[in-house]
């Protein structure tokens, strides 16, 4: 119970504290999503060459080969740090270039406490303001819920990656204004139809706790089960109740 109302006192400072710091950011749904001719293609290149070579098919990364490589994580992410998302960028250009802002530095705060048995070993993970974004300090959780969160769509929480066992995968490719939302489909399919991270039959649902974290997000139209129900391949009756599977915080890692 103390853990649970620990949760909720947590999440509720986040949703309050959190804003996008005078961003133009956009959400889904305000323009079309087809709409880029007025947008800027930022290049994702060498986060898409990093991820192809680290991570593997299953989401596990190669950390230790990651972090032979630092200085090229390091001149993508400066490179991000350098744009300045505009009014004129695309919804897609947003979400693509956030996204790859979140993963790239997640990677970073683990090669540069690497090795480490998980990211809740590191001071402050989230809460520590680690990178910038138009020249404003962003930490991890400023960017998840000041910026991502309020876009207007969740599946976001299965395309951000908190580096381990229990999150939704790390695809091994960027996401690009071009892939973006199919993508993050992919993503969401998959996370919600693993056995490993979702337990479901048509009576029952023993769901990750990402459904209980960010429930407002998920209850917009409907119940988590409505929403759940949307990707699933086994249809889960709408009047059951969930319950939440413990979350598994050790590092995503490949075996080596």
């Amino acid at each position: 119970m103390k853990k649970a109302i620990g949760l909720l006192i947590i999440t509720l400072v986040l949703n309050s504290c959190f804003s996008a710091k005078g961003l133009p950011v956009k959400t889904v749904g305000e323009t079309s999503t087809n709409n880029t001719s007025n947008s800027i293609t930022i290049d994702h290149s060498n986060f898409d060459a990093l991820l192809k070579k680290y991570v593997a098919k299953n989401g596990d990364v190669d950390y230790k080969g990651f972090k032979t490589e630092t200085d090229k994580l390091n001149s993508y992410i400066l490179n991000l740090e350098q744009q300045y998302p505009s009014k004129d960028w695309s919804v897609e250009t947003q979400l693509a270039y956030f996204i790859n802002v979140y993963n790239a530095n997640t990677i970073k705060l683990i090669i540069d406490n690497y090795p480490t048995k998980s990211i809740k070993d590191i001071s402050n993970p989230w809460l520590k303001n680690r990178f910038t974004i138009g020249g404003k300090d962003f930490s991890l959780a400023a960017l998840e819920n000041g910026i991502l969160r309020k876009m207007n769509e969740p599946r976001i929480h299965f395309a951000i990656n908190c580096a381990s066992a229990s999150c939704p995968k790390l695809f091994p490719m960027a996401y690009t204004e071009k892939n973006v939302m199919d993508l993050m489909e992919t993503a969401t399919k998959e996370f919600i139809n693993n056995s490993e991270k979702n337990k479901l039959t048509s009576n029952t649902a023993k769901i990750s706790e990402i459904f209980k974290w960010y429930e407002s997000d998920f209850t917009k139209n409907g119940t988590v089960i409505d929403y759940i129900n949307k990707y699933s391949n086994t249809k889960v009756n709408t009047n059951t109740k969930s319950e939440y599977l413990d979350y598994d915080w050790s590092l995503n890692k490949q075996n080596q």
